[in-house]
């Protein structure tokens, strides 16, 4: 699997939920109070965001995705404050008001970058609150290509059950962000999206990774889902579906500075590309990558399109060239948690030509990652004799990371790549020359776990052993 950006300016996009105003106030925290043991912050700067579900919506909208957003505010400052927060961000709010009840705020207190304090203004809403909200969705999806379910549990999705089924009727994908241990409450939508904790409230604490799957297929049975992604902190997130192998993401932050939000930011992405055409596997990646980026900011934050864009083609570049071992063995893992299929050859590649190039490129079509394994600079002495390698090992390996059909490049020491293949159990071994199927070093091993073993042509004329007695030719 390879990440691609997704055409996110031709996603339409429906949230409905709990919709909330994120405060922050910001300032330095030098001493303790003498009235109590609690830091003093004298407060420099305030700023107000949209929460909830209007996180969801701004992270989508800062994709430059179409997004309408149904919910409910108090007949308050707070909701127009809101309101006018996210219209200007090019989201389209469809709210209803609460007469008695204020609009949801979660005031943060930061000092020195470190949030010391939470408060939380909120109401429950009742029933006589959502009358009209079926309404209000009813006018909007039709023009909509995924539903999102944005559960704070604060009380606007109390028929979430009639809203699935509407979802359904419009045969688009409902993914939900659940709340609470009722899961029952949505049955019948597309795809849950809860994390580890509320997993396993539900399901139910698993002592390993095949009872941690086997818990999600049930779940998914038991409900009528089509799948289950459950985000698991450090641990990355895992996707179960019925029909296929579980894939696990590992996590991508290189720095945790604050998770507020990151569900958020997971859903948004994730429901923005797969209305933007994208298949749930590539979405989730895609929004794997995007909860990596949001960690390592402060509060509820959106990650624009620029801004994915860019970790896009980090993540493209990064993925590729000279490895260790240990290296190699992590990215191998990921690639195969991708289903990608992975091709492996060695030899010394002392000069670097025509045929190598030729051959490669070969090997290349027959996966969708390309290890080339060189012998070091021991070792190619110790195989091709006096005078060899002709260029050393460090050298060799730059000249094949800068071809194309090459992913990655590590070198062994002794003098078959055994060890190697042993460490990284690729799909396919492949050998070039004129070597028979059983004259492949590690080819039983590898068709020991079901890989394939090929033998592939060089080019005619075209070996290092003949470019060097040219050299002579021309040298005499």
């Amino acid at each position: 699997m390879k990440l691609e950006m997704p055409q996110f300016q031709h996603a339409r996009l429906l949230v409905i939920g709990d919709v909330m105003l994120d405060r922050y106030w910001h300032g330095q925290a030098s001493r303790v109070s003498p009235e109590a043991p609690v830091p003093v912050v004298k407060v420099g700067n305030r700023e107000d965001r949209p929460g909830g579900a209007g996180n969801v919506a701004l992270n989508m909208a800062a994709l430059g995705s179409a997004v309408r957003l149904v919910g409910i505010v108090g007949n308050d400052e707070t909701g127009l404050e809101l309101l006018s927060r996210l219209n200007a961000a090019g989201v389209y709010c469809d709210f209803l008001q609460s007469a008695d009840k204020p609009t949801i705020t979660k005031l943060r207190v930061i000092g020195q970058h470190q949030q010391l304090i939470r408060l939380d203004f909120e109401q429950e809403f009742e029933a006589a609150d959502i009358i009209g909200l079926q309404g209000k969705v009813k006018s909007l999806i039709g023009d909509s290509q995924v539903m999102v379910l944005s559960d704070y549990g604060k009380g606007a999705l109390q028929e979430t059950a009639n809203l699935i089924e509407l979802g359904r009727s419009k045969d688009i994908p409902i993914i939900v962000d659940p709340k609470g241990t009722n899961f029952e409450k949505y049955r019948g939508a597309t795809l849950l999206t809860p994390n580890l904790s509320e997993f396993e409230a539900v399901a139910g604490y698993s002592n390993n990774e095949e009872e941690f799957v086997n818990k999600g297929l049930r779940l998914v049975k038991d409900l009528n889902l089509e799948a289950i992604l459950i985000t698991r902190g450090e641990h990355g997130m895992t996707l179960i579906r019925p029909d296929s192998p579980e894939l696990h993401l590992p996590a991508r932050a290189q720095e945790v500075f604050d998770v507020t939000g990151a569900g958020d930011t997971v859903i948004s992405v994730l429901a923005a590309a797969m209305a933007a055409g994208n298949g749930l596997a590539d979405s989730t990646a895609l929004a794997n990558l995007a909860a990596g980026l949001v960690v390592g900011k402060l509060g509820t934050a959106a990650i624009s399109g620029p801004e994915l864009r860019r970790a896009v083609l980090v993540e493209l570049d990064s993925g590729r060239g000279v490895m260790t071992a240990e290296q190699l063995q992590i990215a191998v893992q990921d690639a195969k948690a991708h289903d990608e299929k992975i091709v492996f050859t060695n030899g010394c590649f002392d000069i670097v030509h025509a045929g190598h190039v030729g051959y490669l490129a070969k090997a290349k079509q027959l996966g969708d990652r390309l290890i080339v394994a060189i012998n070091d600079d021991e070792s190619a002495h110790r195989l091709k004799g006096p005078g060899r390698p002709i260029n050393p090992v460090e050298r060799r390996m730059a000249v094949l990371a800068g071809l194309e059909a090459v992913d990655w490049v590590v070198s062994f020491s002794e003098d078959t790549p055994e060890a190697l293949l042993e460490f990284l159990q690729p799909e396919v071994l492949v050998k070039g020359g004129d070597y028979t199927m059983d004259e492949v070093v590690g080819g039983d091993y590898v068709n020991s776990y079901g890989g394939e073993v090929r033998v592939l042509e060089f080019l005619d004329d075209c070996s290092t052993s003949a470019i060097m007695e040219k050299m002579k030719e021309v040298g005499e």
